[in-house]
């Protein structure tokens, strides 16, 4: 089925009004809400699967046992918070503040994030985040069973996303890779079972191991890894242990435990170059980097070489533009329908 046929095009602005009334329908004050939307429209705008879809399937919802966010540990270049069972996101961008206070003091920080029952989203929100501020921002988040190993049906891994943001000269404040290392996101499965639309082909198994386009028997099953081999199912397994076993989340039963993390890595460049004047170096260097990316010879029927994060900017660069953007009918309507509770 042609999506495009079940969109509808609509205000960024009233779109953004409509997704705080909306969150607000969940206990959160406009202040949270507009902070919440700044991060999920940040991946709308780009088509990227993050965004708003969670507000209307669950994705914000506040856990029953939520208490207060906790500092389990500190040092001057380190900490791991335990959030609470606190919003994913919420937590995160406390994390990511905090990395950033540190690498700016000592050059380099690390923090993890534990016991969020929700997802954080759009990585690359927070990377971008830390390269505003001159700084390598590295982001890594764990979540619940939802992706098989390797020669495996069993769902045992999350979708277990990077983000890695380094600034560059110029207009550009950096450039971000933001993938998952599964073959398809879990909230694009949820956005293809609200728009009753089927998934590609082998991204997903049943619940029996069999490929499916069905993202409701997925749902049920298993998603794939990115390249269907060893090399997406070996970096998972890093995320797993990097932003789950480190960071002090739940390992094992991750849903019904409802505990999910997150590692934030902050480097100041100047801890290898000095001092400013080695920075920016530093951010030409990786200008010209990209520049060489960008010119390599390219092969028949190919009109540009995009750098990571590059299309979805100019997608979300005209969206901001027209003030407009096009939004599955089905999604559409279910958030005006919460907006208005």
């Amino acid at each position: 089925m042609d999506d495009s046929q079940n969109s509808v095009t609509v205000s960024v602005k009233e779109l953004t009004k409509i997704c705080i009334q909306a969150i607000g329908t969940l206990g959160y004050t406009n202040e949270e809400a507009g902070s919440l939307v700044d991060c999920m429209l940040a991946a709308q705008l780009r088509g990227n699967n993050q965004g708003i879809i969670k507000i209307t399937t669950g994705g914000l919802n506040k856990h029953p046992e939520e208490s207060e966010v906790k500092i389990v540990h500190e040092s001057p270049v380190s900490a791991r918070i335990d959030g609470g069972k606190c919003l994913g996101m919420a937590v995160l961008v406390q994390a990511v503040g905090m990395a950033l206070e540190k690498a700016k003091a000592t050059g380099i920080a690390l923090v993890t994030t534990s016991n969020t029952p929700n997802s954080t989203g759009y990585l690359g929100w927070y990377s971008k985040q830390l390269a505003k501020e001159n700084l390598i921002g590295i982001v890594l988040a764990q979540s619940p069973e939802f992706v098989a190993p390797y020669n495996a049906y069993q769902p045992i891994f999350g979708t277990n996303p990077i983000a890695i943001s380094v600034p560059v000269s110029g207009e550009t404040e950096s450039v971000t890779l933001d993938m998952a290392t599964s073959a398809y996101a879990l909230f694009g499965l949820l956005e293809a079972k609200t728009a009753g639309t089927s998934i590609p082909e082998k991204v997903a198994y049943d619940s029996e191991g069999n490929s499916t386009t069905d993202p409701g028997a997925a749902l049920a099953g298993a998603i794939r890894g990115f390249d269907r081999s060893h090399k997406s199912s070996g970096l998972a397994l890093m995320v797993e242990i990097l932003a789950g076993a480190l960071s002090g989340c739940a390992i094992e039963d991750k849903k019904s435990s409802a505990s999910w993390g997150n590692f934030v890595l902050a480097i100041d460049p100047k801890i290898i170059w000095g001092d400013d004047a080695g920075l920016d170096a530093f951010r030409e260097r990786v200008t010209t980097v990209c520049r060489r990316v960008k010119s390599a010879e390219k092969l028949p029927g190919v009109d540009e070489i995009y750098l990571p994060g590059e299309r979805g900017d100019r997608v979300a660069a005209n969206c901001i533009a027209t003030d407009s953007i096009d939004i599955q009918s089905n999604l559409y309507e279910d958030l005006k329908k919460m907006a208005v509770v």
